[in-house]
């Protein structure tokens, strides 16, 4: 290959920020690496998002107890990606017993888990020091909706002073992505539903349905978000500021796809040809590169009507880029 697979060459570590953006709301959010989002209650606290392994969880912990020693009882999982779920073990010992996802989220882990967990891990070393110490995949404890987008299924949680709704506002990132929802101080927290100048991982979308999704988390008025990727927004300007970035990747990356797959291109024509629209405008944002193979292979096959994303395994990672740098 030409160029390293993926992420294998970034070994920089990143700068990790802990920033409290309201009176029991948290971000920690490190440089375009993927971020976690802290609920601090009077009884309870919850983690949204558990990062990739025990030993990346426990640099969060100590973020908490600098500010809480309350117990960190639920860990809520936005979507199964491994790099977001493989250190909630290291949450029992805080006291945690609630592993909270959606049905889908729940789904997409007994048809994929195993092989996503591989990939990842051999995709982005860095992320994954001390894989050792992950005991396997993460299983929620609690699984809430049906499957169906919408506050009907909704889970709301009372911490203490503080209460957290969460529930699937519709597919987008993956087919089982959910948020949690502070309305009171008006904090969403949207998992990789939406990013912020970084780039948008698309692999395992469900791209026609996102942008519809994102006018849903729209319509909360939040006033802060903390994203999956980039630096918590602060006041509903700059939080619509990032769904208008993630809305613009995503509705650009599968228009292009659309074209190709309509003109017959094959994967490394259809690469070219979306650079031509995606390189000028997100070129220089963190990942990017990383992104932007699996995001056209993905749009590409959504263009061709395949609705249930194929299942990246190690091996299928592996045959992609091989096309691409070919």
């Amino acid at each position: 290959m030409s160029k390293a697979f993926a992420s294998q060459a970034d070994l920089d570590d990143k700068k990790t920020t802990f920033e409290q953006l309201s009176p029991h709301c948290w971000a920690y959010t490190a440089e375009g690496d993927p971020n976690s989002g802290v609920i601090i209650g009077e009884k309870f606290i919850m983690v949204s998002d558990a990062t990739a392994t025990p030993a990346m969880a426990r640099d969060l912990i100590k973020h908490i107890r600098t500010v809480s020693d309350k117990p960190i009882k639920y860990v809520l999982l936005t979507h199964y990606h491994a790099v977001r779920v493989l250190g909630a073990s290291a949450y029992v010992a805080e006291g945690a017993t609630e592993v909270i996802a959606s049905r889908g989220t729940y789904e997409l882990i007994v048809e994929r888990g195993a092989q996503d967990m591989q990939s990842e891990m051999e995709r982005f070393p860095r992320l994954f020091r001390g894989a050792d110490s992950v005991p396997g995949l993460t299983w929620p404890t609690l699984v809430i909706g049906d499957g169906k987008p919408g506050r009907q299924g909704s889970l709301e949680v009372d911490l203490g002073g503080v209460k957290v709704s969460i529930w699937h506002p519709g597919p987008g990132h993956t087919r089982g992505d959910t948020i949690a929802w502070v309305e009171e101080e008006k904090v969403l927290f949207s998992g990789d539903l939406v990013e912020y100048e970084a780039g948008v991982y698309t692999g395992d979308a469900q791209l026609e349905e996102w942008p519809a999704t994102l006018e849903a988390l729209r319509a909360l008025g939040a006033e802060a978000i903390v994203p999956g990727r980039g630096e918590a927004m602060k006041g509903n300007a700059d939080v619509n500021k990032a769904l208008d970035y993630t809305q613009r990747w995503v509705t650009t990356l599968f228009q292009a796809g659309k074209e190709a797959a309509a003109a017959g291109m094959d994967l490394k024509s259809a690469m070219a040809h979306t650079r031509k629209s995606m390189d000028p405008v997100f070129g220089h944002v963190f990942i990017y590169e990383h992104c932007l193979p699996f995001d056209v292979s993905r749009a590409y096959d959504e263009a061709q009507g395949i609705k249930n994303p194929r299942i990246w395994t190690a091996e299928r990672d592996k045959e992609m880029w091989s096309a691409l740098q070919a």
